[in-house]
């Protein structure tokens, strides 16, 4: 029988058709106000609207809703079509509001502590959004003459209002690797002062200009930990809006075990055994993160109980 595939990491995955060759109609937003099927998804800032009865889940509005009366499109994004349905984020204004979160039963709210209660699709589609609402906040103005920018493409491009200028900003990542290095039967995991006692996690940094991300691994392993790597193999990815990373997941052989810590990026870096985290130190994280993923493929190729159920 063929290896049943894992399920994809947190935020991935084939929740949303995107259907990007729509963002050219410049009329659609009218076609979305005229779709009574159209849902739309409400942000303030990079908190969304959701409600937690019967359990959390995003609030998706239809276009007769009254909040939605007044909506520009200059506040709307196409994100694509979610569960056979055309998907709007509309992106309120923040202004006058104070810190009362609450609207109607629904509550704005940020992602992150919401992550591992949402359903899966609907985490995917949030964290989507808020990456679109992170990258069009910071991009209200031209980088090349400082004009402000006008939506298009619906809402996925913004271009220079001068017209002397016409620079156009797109959506933008930053790439980042994260990696289990083992010697076979150990596995080397940091942690950083700020985290919880005993918790500690893969190696993990951002890939920089003109670098592969094969060449980040190395290069992050060797500052981090002084360790040397032999053999690197891709293991699978994960986007991150935290605020706008993706992060490349890989497994790597290391070819010295000695530890020197070069940076103080790192509290402590140790080799840790599966039966040291089948005994819950090292604490290794959330579930929902591709670190867990990592030491998870790891872990249970030679542990007779599976990770899933010892942490």
């Amino acid at each position: 029988m063929p290896e049943q595939r894992k399920p994809p990491n947190l935020f991935a995955g084939p929740y949303l058709d995107r259907k990007a060759w729509e963002r050219v109609d410049s009329a659609w937003f009218e076609v979305a106000r005229r779709d009574s099927r159209t849902r739309y998804i409400l942000a303030r800032g990079t908190a969304h609207l959701v409600v937690h009865e019967p359990a959390p889940h995003v609030v998706f509005l239809g276009g007769d809703d009254p909040r939605l009366a007044f909506v520009q499109e200059r506040h709307a994004v196409l994100l694509g079509w979610f569960d056979g349905a055309r998907c709007v984020l509309v992106e309120e204004e923040i202004q006058g509001r104070g810190a009362d979160s609450s609207l109607h039963g629904g509550r704005f709210e940020e992602l992150r502590p919401l992550s591992a209660e949402l359903p899966e699709r609907e985490a995917g589609l949030l964290a989507y959004a808020r990456a679109l609402s992170i990258w069009r906040n910071r991009h209200r103005y031209c980088g090349a003459c400082g004009a402000p920018t006008l939506p298009t493409r619906a809402g996925h491009v913004l271009a220079c209002s001068n017209a002397a200028c016409g620079q156009e900003a797109f959506p933008r990542i930053d790439p980042a690797i994260i990696v289990l290095v083992t010697d076979g039967e150990r596995a080397l995991l940091g942690r950083q002062a700020s985290w919880p006692a005993s918790r500690y996690s893969t190696i993990a940094g951002f890939v920089e200009p003109g670098e592969s991300v094969e060449d980040a691994v190395v290069r992050e392993v060797m500052e981090e930990t002084g360790v040397v790597l032999g053999e690197i193999t891709y293991h699978s990815s994960q986007p991150w809006p935290f605020p706008s990373s993706l992060m490349l997941g890989f497994h790597a052989r290391a070819a010295s075990t000695t530890i020197i810590r070069r940076d103080a990026e790192l509290e402590d870096a140790q080799w840790f055994s599966r039966a040291n985290i089948a005994s819950g130190h090292p604490r290794v994280g959330a579930r929902t993160s591709i670190s867990w993923r990592l030491i998870e493929a790891w872990f249970d190729e030679g542990w007779p109980v599976p990770l899933a159920r010892v942490s």
